[in-house]
């Protein structure tokens, strides 16, 4: 079975509304949720950056049933890794065992703020494998000590260990990164429905376990007003991970993306009220290995309306599409 997800996308939606948006998920049956856990939007536009582990306990509240995730969280820079592993162990007890930790190697938008540069990519890697070592063996509990290249960790316990630790998924966008998740991660995570990502984590190790894609969609019942609002506040996203994990900046990607058209968005973005074009949007995730596909509503004052469309008409034509996985 294809579970589809909701997104909690902190750039676009201030704390107290994110919480109400996941409590009307969760009601409207949406098999899981994800946060986004930044420091900044990607444009002024967005409007919002909230810290999403608070949302997330206020979530873990609220909620009864619904799964939560980080999606994702950088492990290397704005946080140590023992501070991340302390936040996983005690949002999974918060959550009576709903919570997965999804992790990645970060973007300089949100880690820049904290003053220790931006290294290569193939650096980023290497930290953030350091990093899931380090919660992994915090995770098996008893003292951590240890002097690492990234990382130092003195005397360190999780004195509060839920008693089934939270999964760890690991983002991917190349080879690199997928042996690294497939030797790593107990889930992959990706926003690109790219057959040869879970082709190459499968290889390295991940043989069997969950794949987690995002897609972004823009329902309203004015098609125009919602390729206005895509283009607005989502064309930051064409430009790829290469390119969005590099920039420092809002103004970065306003400059990145400013010959970006409405109808470009419109062709990657399903746009509208037509059931049939979220399907289908949907459909390449499926057919790529992804079992778990969390839509991203763009626009927050939308949100609502957008969850009381999903419940009636979206999710019942997703189920009956990909109901045999």
């Amino acid at each position: 079975m294809v579970r589809i997800g909701y997104t909690m996308m902190t750039e676009q939606r201030g704390p107290r509304d994110l919480v109400a948006d996941v409590v009307r998920a969760e009601r409207a049956d949406f098999d899981f949720s994800v946060i986004s856990d930044h420091y900044f939007p990607w444009l002024d536009e967005q409007g919002h950056a909230p810290y999403a582990w608070a949302v997330l306990g206020a979530a873990a509240q609220a909620t009864s049933r619904i799964p939560l995730m980080t999606y994702v969280t950088c492990p290397t820079f704005r946080y140590h890794p023992v501070v991340v592993a302390q936040k996983a162990a005690t949002l999974q007890s918060l959550s009576q065992g709903r919570f997965r930790l999804g992790l990645g190697s970060g973007e300089n938008l949100n880690e820049h703020v904290v003053g220790r540069g931006w290294p290569a990519v193939a650096v980023r890697q290497a930290m953030l494998e350091e990093a899931v070592q380090i919660i992994r063996a915090l995770f098996d509990g008893g003292y951590v000590t240890r002097r690492g290249r990234y990382f130092d960790v003195d005397g360190a316990r999780l004195w509060d260990l839920p008693d089934r630790l939270p999964p760890i998924g690991v983002a991917v966008s190349g080879q690199a990164s997928c042996e690294l998740a497939g030797r790593l991660a107990d889930l992959v995570i990706a926003v690109e429905p790219d057959p040869e990502l879970i082709a190459c984590f499968t290889q390295h190790g991940g043989a069997g376990k969950p794949a987690v894609g995002q897609l972004p969609v823009c329902w309203d019942p004015d098609r125009a007003a919602a390729v206005r609002r895509a283009h607005e506040q989502f064309r930051w996203f064409g430009g790829g991970w290469k390119v969005n994990a590099d920039l420092p900046g809002t103004a970065g990607f306003a400059a990145a993306s400013r010959f970006v058209r409405p109808d470009d968005v419109a062709e990657a973005i399903p746009c509208g009220d037509r059931v049939e074009d979220f399907v289908e949007a949907v459909r390449p995730f499926v057919d790529a290995g992804f079992g778990d596909i969390a839509l991203v509503q763009v626009g927050g004052d939308s949100q609502p309306a957008f969850l009381d469309w999903a419940q009636g008409t979206l999710l019942p034509a997703l189920r009956a599409a990909f109901s045999s996985g």
